[in-house]
């Protein structure tokens, strides 16, 4: 296998008194606006390091306020930031690869799959000591059509999913346990079956599945149970995994064994790596489908081309071997 983009490129030095130029989501609440701003005010003041932080109120703005301060990054040789989850996270971090600027992270979501991934805590304090200490590594990306991801994408049932889960959550607020009971009460609704055209290698396999999930996390892939695929991300490849067609139940199951970190055991489930892979309606019709990208829906045309970036995306990390001590 040649090279992969993100194993293939050098760390990128950064100048020490590089500025951090951070995007930050307010859709968590001014509260931890505020909040952010005093410790940033505090931690790099006293390291003596500019900085700009730039609230979005208007979650509609996010990307275009990204891309507008990935062009001043880039201009002042500094480092773009992004401050919120992964959706947050995935649209800035879109914009610094587009600018080819070294990118940052904050983490301020629920799940934080991709901070933690890379060995960034969650912690406020101890994440921006890291902006202070880490060096600019490449790491891996995917896309769909024009659309980046860090964590995964997925058409189908999860997206579903994920729009109920914020119905839940601005009924009953943000917390790990809330999204895990919105989880549990869609599964349990109707729901209908993808026939789906996956091209591969000049190859073609028909699936029928509820819905079609595109991995790009190591730490997610082994937290439910799935190693071999979760080390064929770090091999510069994407994960596609989709459960055979089964009633609510035997879904729900399976979702308690990928709770459970079991997953690979069960024989309801097919899954592929690929460095591309195009996804198809089987009459061939361009529709339009709703997508997921690290949690974030949108519709997009089809055929879907899933595929790892040409590039990578260099990102402010502890060094390999501390990273890896602090993945959780």
């Amino acid at each position: 296998m040649t090279p992969t983009a993100a194993s293939a490129g050098a760390e990128k030095t950064l100048a020490a008194d590089a500025p951090f130029l951070i995007v930050m989501n307010a859709g968590s609440g001014r509260r931890q606006a505020d909040a952010t701003r005093t410790l940033l005010e505090r931690k790099l003041g006293a390291a003596g390091r500019r900085f700009e932080l730039r609230v979005v109120d208007d979650p509609r703005r996010l990307e275009s306020v990204a891309h507008e301060t990935a062009a001043a990054a880039c201009a002042q040789e500094g480092v773009l930031v992004g401050a919120g989850g992964d959706g947050t996270l995935c649209t800035v971090a879109h914009a610094a690869h587009d600018a080819g600027c070294p990118f940052g992270v904050l983490p301020r979501g629920t799940f934080n799959y991709f901070s933690r991934d890379h060995g960034i805590p969650a912690d406020l304090d101890q994440s921006t000591q890291i902006l202070l200490d880490a060096h600019a590594y490449p790491v891996q990306v995917g896309f769909v059509n024009g659309r980046m991801f860090l964590v995964n994408a997925s058409l189908g049932l999860y997206p579903r999913l994920l729009e109920d889960r914020e119905i839940y959550k601005r009924q009953f607020g943000r917390s790990r346990l809330v999204a895990l009971w919105s989880a549990l009460f869609t599964m349990l609704k109707p729901h209908r079956h993808l026939r789906l055209h996956i091209d591969h290698e000049g190859s073609t396999t028909e699936i029928r599945s509820s819905t079609l999930f595109v991995g790009n996390n190591r730490l997610q892939m082994e937290q439910i149970g799935m190693p071999e695929e979760a080390r064929a991300l770090e091999q510069g490849l994407l994960v596609a995994i989709a459960p055979r067609p089964v009633g609510r139940l035997m879904h729900l199951w399976l979702s308690l064994h990928g709770a459970a970190g079991r997953l690979s055991d069960s024989d309801h489930v097919v899954s592929l790596t690929f460095e591309r892979i195009t996804v198809m309606h089987p009459s061939k019709r361009r529709r339009l489908i709703k997508i997921a990208t690290d949690g974030e829906i949108a519709k997009l045309q089809m055929p879907l081309e899933f595929r790892v970036s040409d590039k990578p995306l260099f990102l402010l990390k502890p060094e390999p071997t501390v990273a890896e001590a602090n993945r959780s």
